[in-house]
Formats: structure tokens, C-alpha cells, sequence
């Protein structure tokens, strides 16, 4: 197990179809996989933005998930990773990504910054007001998922897949995730 403090932050708003795939990435790994006691946590962000400084600033590493604009069809996986993530965490996310920049600017002033930072999501297709994904997003929703996975482990981290049998919550419909993206 990694000694190092990773933090897989998901971003997005679950009512503005897939600007909420960084959500349900991070909800499907959280319902999918164990996950090991110490060094690695599952933050959802939401939109909260600058509200997530203190978090992040605990983090030595940074994977985050989310919907991130590309010259690429919707639905392709992005990596990014090194100096390529700041300029496209201020230019190329979602709606949110106002809060995003702010929460950039602030972990820099700081001095804060992680040792590594690394973004992982695809290209959103319909970032309208909506609940659900789009099909391009959707189909390559499982393929996100387990690509953060991969690299979770490649860094050190304990992930042991779920018996789905064993799990005896339902599974979230629209209509729960509605809910808890308006603090019902």
C-alpha cells in the first residue's frame, strides 16, 4: 500500500448531463471496488470549488475526475497530466470550471500545489440542463473508470474488486442523484 496521500476528487453538476461524468466515475468506483484504510479518499466536489482548498492541500497526489473539452469526439477518454493540467483545468472544463480556476489560483498563492497532479475524464457531448449522460459519454463511462483503476494501482494503491452480491443497496436512479446535487 502507498504511503502517499491520494485524493480522487470528482468534479461536476449531475443536472448538466455530462458535466456530472466526474460524479458517477467517482460513485461507480466507490460502489465497485474496495478500497484500502489509509492513503487513498473519494471526494465528491461537486461545483464547490474554492471550498475544496483545504482538502486538496492534504493531498501529496491529485487524480481528478471529470468532463474535460477536447479537439476529440464525445465520449474520448482525456489524460492529463504535469504542465498540461492547469492550463486545461482554466480553459477547457465543464461549466464549473470558474471554481476550478479560483480553487488553481488559490492552491498556487499558497504555495500548496501537489506533488502530482493528474486529470482524468472524457468529452462531454451535452452539458445542458439534463439528468443522465449522452450515449457517447455513457458507453465509455466503465472505460474512465477503469483506467483510474489502473493507475490507482500502478501507484501503489490497494483496489479489490466488489461482489456486487454482496452490496445491498440499490443502485442511485436520476432521480436520487437529483436529490443530493440539490442537498435534499
Amino acid at each position: 500500500m502507498s504511503e502517499t496521500s491520494t485524493l480522487v476528487l470528482g468534479l461536476g453538476n449531475v443536472i448538466c448531463g455530462d458535466d456530472g461524468v466526474g460524479i458517477i466515475a467517482l460513485e461507480r468506483l466507490r460502489r465497485g471496488f474496495k478500497l484500502p484504510g489509509a492513503g487513498l479518499s473519494l471526494v465528491d466536489g461537486g461545483t464547490q470549488g474554492l471550498a475544496l482548498l483545504a482538502i486538496l492541500e492534504e493531498a501529496d497526489e491529485v487524480w481528478i475526475l471529470d468532463a474535460v473539452e477536447a479537439d476529440a469526439p464525445p465520449g474520448t477518454l482525456v489524460a492529463l497530466e504535469g504542465e498540461a493540467v492547469e492550463p486545461a483545468l482554466r480553459e477547457r472544463l465543464s461549466p464549473h470550471q470558474i471554481g476550478v480556476a479560483d480553487l488553481l489560483d488559490a492552491m498556487q498563492w499558497r504555495g500548496t500545489w501537489p506533488a502530482r497532479v493528474r486529470v482524468l475524464g472524457l468529452v462531454p457531448d451535452d452539458i445542458g440542463l439534463r439528468v443522465g449522460l449522452s450515449e457517447p459519454v455513457a458507453r465509455n463511462l466503465e472505460a474512465l473508470v477503469q483506467q483510474t483503476v489502473r493507475e490507482l494501482r500502478e501507484a501503489g494503491h490497494v483496489l479489490e474488486r466488489r461482489d456486487p452480491d454482496a452490496d445491498a443497496s440499490p443502485p442511485d436512479d436520476d432521480r436520487d442523484r437529483i436529490a443530493r446535487a440539490l442537498g435534499l
